[in-house]
């Protein structure tokens, strides 16, 4: 009796430990479609790939952060210094970019081989 009695609780706390790890996860990544509005008219983003400068990606993924940062409901808490989000540029290519320096206008770096091209995304 006793050893069933552990045994429903072993299995009730590992689904609670691997639905809270699945939640973590899924909600670690922030993916912003430069496509939409509120991005598509930003200066640096406008003719940028994953072909363009290093440089010109990390300014326009910069702006990018900063207008995700002002339009959400906790501007000074959302994309703090450490945190990655996927860019997706609007030629459809994308990239995975992580927070170095909120405040500063170059302070997001590109993820080593996070690059993949519009072609690659649309092979089934």
């Amino acid at each position: 009796m006793n050893y069933r009695r552990i045994l429903h609780g072993a299995k009730f706390w590992f689904w609670v430990a691997l639905f809270v790890a699945y939640s973590a996860g899924a909600v670690g990544l922030v993916m912003i479609d430069t496509y939409d509005d509120r991005y598509r008219s930003l200066s640096k983003v406008q003719l940028t790939s994953v072909k363009a400068d290093a440089e010109v990606r990390r300014a326009g993924a910069s702006q990018v952060a900063a207008v995700y940062r002002a339009q959400s409901g906790m501007p000074f808490a959302s994309l703090p210094s450490g945190s990655t989000f996927q860019v997706v540029w609007p030629d459809g290519s994308t990239e995975t970019m992580v927070i170095v320096d909120p405040t500063s206008s170059l302070g997001v770096e590109p993820v080593k081989n996070s690059q993949v091209t519009a072609a690659d995304t649309a092979k089934p």
